[in-house]
């Protein structure tokens, strides 16, 4: 694939972005560098550092909420969890630094709109956490998420439901047959895939849903169809 000519690599963020971006001085700047490059470039990719990034990510979450909740049970933990690590709290998170302005693309990636992909977001996210992990050590990765996450964190007084396990809960406490997903189509390049799905429960309703992965679509899907439900025994 043709590499990106827009940006050269001495255009590429200076050691005072990354430090308003993450809060710490860069040591080693080729770090990011490579956490802020698309694999459509030519010039390397940020995958290895997502890896590590996303269990950077996940080790200091459940170490928050592990002294934070006491009292909480190992699965009302897991479900927090799932919900603060999610791809969806990722790209949010990405989106409010505008971190894929910082990102190095090839010219396919940026018409196919690379720049404003969730899914790349939250994968630079991650990897971004992994070069600073590596660079600075622990504490500044950890004072980054608890800057970043804390007041999520801290606001959710609930444990979150995932949506396709409140549809199940919702079907079976009505006597009905659990939900079906199939997937509707996939579209997109490979580095930024669309995927919709429907989902059904038995005749009664179906609703379909779109996301960046399969799993984000039937999520998007089951919410969907759940609120079309509750909204009906409303009425």
């Amino acid at each position: 694939m043709e590499p990106y000519r827009g940006r050269l690599l001495s255009e590429r963020p200076s050691a005072a972005t990354i430090a308003a971006l993450t809060g710490a001085e860069p040591r080693d700047l080729a770090l990011y560098h490579q956490a802020l490059t698309h694999g459509s470039s030519g010039a390397g990719d940020y995958q290895r550092l997502e890896f590590l990034g996303d269990r950077v990510l996940g080790l200091v979450i459940a170490s928050e909420l592990f002294h934070r909740f006491p009292k909480a049970a190992e699965g009302e933990l897991s479900s927090r969890l799932h919900a603060l690590a999610s791809g969806e709290t990722c790209a949010r998170i990405a989106q409010g630094l505008d971190l894929n302005a910082h990102v190095l693309f090839g010219t396919q990636a940026i018409g196919d709109g690379g720049r404003h992909s969730d899914n790349i977001a939250a994968d630079v996210l991650e990897a971004l956490l992994g070069a600073l992990w590596l660079d600075r050590g622990e504490d500044a990765a950890r004072a980054f998420i608890v800057a970043k996450w804390g007041d999520m964190i801290e606001g959710q007084v609930a444990a979150p439901k995932h949506p396709k396990a409140a549809l199940q809960e919702w079907a079976l406490a009505r006597g009905r047959k659990p939900p079906e997903y199939r997937l509707v189509r996939r579209e997109g390049p490979d580095h930024a895939p669309r995927f919709r799905v429907a989902v059904a429960v038995g005749k009664l309703a179906e609703a379909e849903g779109e996301g960046a992965s399969k799993q984000a679509a039937e999520k998007a899907a089951a919410t969907a169809l759940l609120e079309r439900l509750t909204q009906e025994e409303l009425k």
